[in-house]
């Protein structure tokens, strides 16, 4: 609780919200609400019996920051992880949690010990599944699943550059919405994203191909790998903070409704610029929001099986810009400056730490901050160096006639 009649949610409690309004209002059925939520029947009853009786503030889970009562003390899980490296090394967490309790009298689940095995590293044989495909049903409803690609093509034939089609398209009912960038990266997405959410709401889920854009290629480190933590592209982190699920497809027929999109939009779309005499990717860009998609929509759109739109509203006080940014660290140095993109930065305010965050917005402007107070600062040409002292010249030393080096060399000279 933050305070009297006020209460927080997290996004993933947020986007339940327009699932259970649903259901209370009668557009879908508890079953149909199961479904989109991967909750049993029975949960979802349980659910909609305390929103109707206390509110949304009953999507909080009442768990939330207490332990777990079946939680393992740290001993037993030490000891357990110990025999797994010693007596039962290269064992599957399914025989080596038999084993304990065979022969040491230890029960733990295999899954959980499956999840230690991967927080401790320990390695084992794993089966690797059979790849199958099959015909995939489309979603629901409208705002369950949204499929998003990129399309590099000569929208504007010889009237211009190859451009990307960053387009999407909703999976229950059809409708879709795009935009023209010159290259398809974090920034387009981002800016894509943003504009359809400001358009539509909040997608339940987002399905996408492995662009590097999308999925991170770098290696978790021994921290991440110990911590549980994945790699996350700038893409990526934004739509885990909005609470928005991401499915990454393993190939492109399993997102055969954006890519057959594209060869409507490389047909109908490029014929209907030529006609317009479009030449620039900013009136083409007008020229998708105002007319082509519009139009588009209204001609092979679909009505969803189920009645409810599932994109959350914009909830109040969401910043979008800092959501919708690209985000790194940086390291303030003694003097408070940093640097960043070859850039020098001097902090104006005295902050207690050794790193701060950078957060570049969309439109190119730099903000940074700790604990989430924004720092003043100033742009630098170079970071200020210590002065030095003036330079002086030392004198020659000559030795005066008394010097005993002077006197050897009369001694040797006189005895020559």
């Amino acid at each position: 609780m933050a305070g009297k009649d006020v209460f927080k949610l997290s996004m993933k409690e947020l986007s339940r919200i327009p699932v259970t309004h649903s259901v209370v209002t009668g557009q879908i059925t508890q079953q149909e609400a199961a479904n989109i939520l991967g909750l049993y029947r029975q949960q979802i009853g349980r659910i909609i019996a305390k929103v109707k009786k206390e509110g949304d503030v009953a999507l909080i889970h009442k768990s939330r920051g207490r332990p777990s009562h079946r939680a393992v003390d740290s001993g037993t899980k030490n000891k357990i992880l110990n025999l797994c490296n010693t007596t039962y090394k290269g064992f599957g967490p399914t025989f080596a949690a038999e084993k304990l309790f065979e022969k040491d009298k230890i029960q733990v689940n295999p899954e959980t010990l499956r999840l230690w095995f991967k927080e401790a590293g320990i390695d084992y044989k794993k089966r690797r599944a059979l790849k199958h495909r099959s015909w995939r049903p489309r979603r629901d409803c409208f705002g369950q699943m949204l499929q998003l690609d990129g399309s590099h093509h000569r929208w504007l034939e010889g009237r211009g550059p190859e451009y990307v089609l960053m387009g999407y398209i909703d999976d229950a009912t059809g409708n879709c919405f795009g935009l023209f960038y010159e290259y398809e990266g974090r920034m387009p997405a981002m800016d894509s994203l943003r504009k359809y959410i400001e358009k539509y709401g909040i997608p339940q889920s987002v399905y996408l191909d492995k662009h590097s854009t999308y999925k991170s290629t770098k290696k978790p480190t021994l921290e991440d790998e110990l911590s549980n933590r994945k790699n996350l592209t700038q893409f990526a982190r934004a739509l885990t903070e909005l609470g928005v699920t991401i499915i990454y497809a393993d190939s492109p027929q399993a997102k055969g409704r954006i890519e057959r999109s594209f060869k409507t939009h490389q047909d109908r779309f490029i014929k209907e610029m030529r006609l317009e005499n479009i030449s620039t990717i900013k009136e083409a860009n007008k020229f998708a929001r105002s007319y082509y998609f519009p139009k588009h929509n209204r001609k092979f759109a679909v009505m969803a099986k189920g009645k409810a739109n599932l994109h959350t509203p914009m909830p109040k006080g969401l910043d979008l810009d800092r959501i919708f940014c690209i985000k790194n660290k940086a390291a303030l140095r003694k003097d408070f400056t940093i640097q960043y993109n070859n850039r020098f930065y001097q902090i104006l305010d005295t902050p207690r730490t050794d790193k701060v965050q950078v957060e570049e917005r969309l439109n190119g402007k730099v903000h940074i901050y700790h604990k989430d107070k924004e720092l003043k600062y100033k742009l630098i040409d170079k970071r200020p160096q210590k002065p030095k002292a003036p330079y002086k010249p030392r004198k020659r030393w000559i030795p005066p006639m008394n010097h005993p080096y002077k006197q050897l060399y009369k001694r040797i000279r006189r005895s020559a």
